[in-house]
């Protein structure tokens, strides 16, 4: 019988990832020496240098013809098979292809290396096909065998595009414990919930999302969204601009003229003239039909703050006289404010030891905010994750942790 080399197999399947890069996974070339019948041998060569010539459907039909001879051994139809999975991957005949990999996959000729290649290009051609199913199913037995972070990126892509959502959110829990939540994964669930009118699953992943990967866009959605949540008290809407001032996300004249006004009525208008400063800077105040009404704004937080200093002693000592801790930790969070943290916090931290507080919580983060605006930041994420509450005082304690570990990139 005469010999036959078969020449080198170019097998390149490109998989498809999330973004519109696409990785290609690359088979290692093949080469055989060995005595074959010439029936099989012959076809083998011619099939090989059609493929060579790119001319890969040709190539398919000079291998079909192969499948008419009978008696080939383990090893001829394994050959048969490898030059069968390059021809076809190469003409995009995608449901050849496939059963020719899985069979290489099955035969236990190929090494640990190739038989993982084989596994990915094999979940490639699945994904060009759009048998996503199927895809997932080879992606989930390639990671009993070895944890692969880009395999799971394609498993969520699938089960982005099924619309699977629980099967997503498994596989998000998943990555999270092992550090691997990316943006575009979140960007994923946020989508899908959004689709299916999961309000609360939404604020939730958006709220990971302005987290982890802090941006105006999700920082704005979160808050906006956090307002309508049943339940959540009015109380918070300066607190609410406090997180946007924070975050840079004031951009209108009436966001600022409105906080303003609301922690002017909070007692702060040292706060209140910041928020009207930083106003000015940015060209939102102080232009327009509305300027005269803007200066009459900032006139009366200056006269509202110079009427504070002038009477701070005679209202502390009336504050205390009255067992007044509501007023004493409003005062307090004002005298931060003002520059003077040192009296402010301490008048702020035995206010919020008061068993008598109307909303004993909102001292609380009151506190933590304070503590934050003094530069303490330590005692400020630990003020903030000892807030509870059902009205929304919880959540937005979790905020402004957020905010000061991860400050908004833009």
């Amino acid at each position: 019988m005469a010999k036959f080399r078969l020449a080198h197999l170019g097998l390149v399947v490109a998989a498809l990832g999330f973004t519109a890069a696409a990785p290609v996974v690359g088979l290692a070339p093949v080469y055989a020496a060995e005595v074959l019948r010439p029936e099989i041998g012959k076809p083998l060569q011619e099939a090989a240098q059609l493929m060579k010539s790119g001319k890969n459907k040709e190539a398919l039909a000079k291998l079909r013809d192969l499948d008419k001879v009978g008696g080939k051994s383990a090893n001829e139809t394994y050959l048969i098979e490898r030059t069968r999975a390059g021809a076809a991957s190469a003409a995009g005949d995608y449901d050849t292809a496939a059963k020719s990999f899985e069979y290489l996959i099955g035969s236990g000729k190929l090494n640990a290396t190739e038989k993982a290649q084989f596994s990915e290009g094999l979940i490639g051609i699945y994904m060009r096909a759009g048998d996503l199913g199927k895809a997932n199913a080879a992606i989930e037995r390639q990671l009993k065998e070895r944890d692969d972070p880009k395999l799971r990126a394609y498993l969520m892509q699938n089960y982005y595009k099924q619309g699977n959502i629980q099967a997503l959110e498994n596989e998000l829990r998943t990555a999270e414990k092992s550090g691997r939540l990316s943006e575009d994964q979140l960007g994923m669930l946020a989508n899908i919930q959004l689709k299916k009118n999961d309000k609360a699953g939404y604020v939730n992943t958006i709220e990971k999302l302005a987290a982890n990967y802090p941006k105006a866009q999700y920082w704005t959605d979160l808050l906006n969204r956090v307002q309508t949540k049943p339940g959540f008290s009015g109380r918070l809407s300066v607190d609410i601009y406090r997180l946007k001032l924070a975050n840079g996300l004031l951009k209108k004249p009436s966001e600022y003229m409105e906080m303003a006004q609301l922690v002017l009525q909070a007692g702060a208008p040292a706060e209140a003239l910041k928020v009207i400063d930083k106003g000015y800077k940015a060209g939102a105040l102080g232009t327009g039909p509305d300027a005269a009404r803007h200066q009459r704004l900032k006139d009366l937080a200056e006269k509202t703050l110079a009427d504070q200093n002038k009477t701070l002693a005679a209202t502390e000592a009336q504050l205390i006289k009255d067992s007044d801790n509501d007023g004493l930790a409003s005062l307090g969070y004002a005298l931060v404010q003002s520059g003077q943290a040192d009296k402010g916090l301490k008048m702020l931290e035995e206010a919020s030891k008061a068993k008598d507080l109307k909303h004993p919580e909102d001292v609380k983060l009151h506190l933590g905010e304070a503590y934050a605006v003094a530069g303490k930041k330590s005692q400020a994420i630990s003020t903030l994750k000892a807030v509870r509450g059902t009205d929304g005082t919880a959540e937005v304690a979790r905020y402004f942790i957020m905010a000061i570990n991860k400050p908004i990139s833009g």
